[in-house]
């Protein structure tokens, strides 16, 4: 099967994370969404690894609520030692389940800044990661950039669509004391 790993922090999930599941569920090359809850970012301060388990118990209460959607949430970070590095995780599914085949799924965001992770090079050349637009970046140059160091990356654009919005400004607003809803899964 081939396996689109969604990973997150997921603090809270929103429309904007609904709508690439639904992107993903529907598009021919992913049988399953694999929806990783991330305790710590190792690149962000702003999201506390304590907070790990009732974010997975959250994000698997709201995925339920969309029974069409090929998701499973899976609790594979939690159980692995800090630091939490995607290619660990995506080494250790590939251990877990050594007959699937699993595709990274990350916005342009992080595409842009994918020379900062972790054995970058190895995800995009052994996984290889799909890749969904976000407002302000221009996906084609991004990857062109990327291909030209190594013409073998495996990145693959994603036509979904952009909801302008993130969890960040769902924590703000909320903190202020707005009605979120709307913007929640």
């Amino acid at each position: 099967m081939n396996i689109a790993v969604y990973s997150g922090s997921f603090y809270p999930l929103h429309i904007g994370h609904l709508a690439i599941m639904d992107y993903l569920s529907r598009d021919k090359e992913v049988d399953w969404v694999y929806l990783v809850v991330s305790p710590k970012n190792p690149l962000k301060e702003t999201i506390k690894a304590e907070s790990a388990r009732d974010r997975f118990e959250a994000a698997v209460e709201a995925v339920r609520r969309y029974p069409k959607l090929h998701v499973w949430v899976d609790d594979i970070e939690l159980n692995l030692p800090p630091p939490q590095y995607t290619i660990k995780t995506l080494d250790t599914l590939k251990q877990r389940e050594p007959d699937n085949g699993f595709t990274l799924i990350m916005g342009a965001d992080n595409l842009n800044g994918i020379r900062r992770w972790r054995c970058f090079e190895r995800i995009l050349l052994e996984y290889g990661v799909a890749v969904y637009p976000r407002k302000g970046y221009d996906l084609e140059a991004i990857r062109n950039g990327l291909l030209e160091e190594n013409g073998n990356y495996k990145i693959r654009l994603l036509d979904a669509p952009i909801v302008d919005i993130s969890s960040t400004q769902i924590r703000e607003g909320l903190a202020a004391g707005k009605d979120m809803t709307e913007w929640l899964m």
